[in-house]
């Protein structure tokens, strides 16, 4: 099975996640009501193992497969209709940040890195709302904006710090309960994340350094653990008395 893990270094998604003087602007992103998510889910339980590794060969392989997956998108570019809020929003935000990265990179696939694309989070191809947007557009003037810090556990950067895919498309109806599921299934990979409470450390994703400022407004980053972090150590990571 081709599976492929990106790993990029820090101050390279870095780079993604700031602006430069000279590069475009964020633009606003509206995502039309009533987009359906079952097709993506049915391909990420698929394609995408229990590790959330993404099998991106046999995906290739498939046209009817990456035909659905292009269909899926395609109803993310009306811009006509009834605007999607809340909840049903940020699903649909969530889902097509991480379906529009994946399409991205089986486009170029093989590949040893996302860096390989040409601008694969600041370029300006994905329709979105009747306008061309960009991934950064998605989270960081949108996805952000509307659900804080939780933006940061659910969306797939393809790097080695973030966050495992999920095997399941994000809904309204359950938009709460899967953030949960996702962070919890995030902090308690011990390849990822560590807790060690007897030498007083945490080894935690650099996500949680780079963007601070959300973590902060949710309470910290301790408080933040206390919620998600594995059973047995919510204490020691809510305390934090920690390197």
């Amino acid at each position: 099975m081709n599976k492929l893990l990106f790993s990029i270094a820090a101050t390279m998604l870095l780079v993604a996640c700031g602006r430069s003087e000279g590069e475009p602007a964020q633009v606003p992103v509206e995502i039309r009501s009533g987009i359906e998510h079952g097709e993506f889910e049915r391909l990420l339980k698929k394609y995408v193992d229990e590790k959330g590794l993404i099998d991106y060969g046999a995906w290739k392989q498939s046209k009817a497969d990456s035909e659905a997956l292009a269909a899926y998108l395609a109803q993310y570019a009306r811009a006509e209709g009834e605007l999607a809020e809340g909840n049903e929003k940020a699903a649909a935000l969530t889902n097509a940040y991480n379906a529009f990265t994946i399409q991205s990179i089986l486009s170029g696939y093989p590949l040893e890195s996302i860096w390989r694309l040409q601008e694969p989070f600041k370029g300006k191809r994905h329709q979105v709302g009747g306008r061309e947007v960009s991934l950064d557009d998605i989270e960081h003037a949108a996805l952000v904006p509307l659900i804080g810090y939780q933006a940061h556990g659910v969306l797939v950067c393809a790097a080695r710090s973030c966050p495992p895919l999920q095997r399941f498309a994000y809904t309204a109806e359950k938009f709460e309960e899967q953030v949960a599921i996702a962070y919890r299934a995030w902090l308690e990979r011990e390849d990822l994340n560590k807790f060690l409470p007897e030498e007083k450390r945490v080894e935690i994703s650099a996500i949680f350094v780079w963007f601070a400022g959300d973590f902060e407004k949710a309470g910290g980053i301790p408080k933040v653990l206390e919620r998600y972090a594995p059973e047995g150590v919510q204490s020691f990571a809510a305390s934090g008395e920690y390197e």
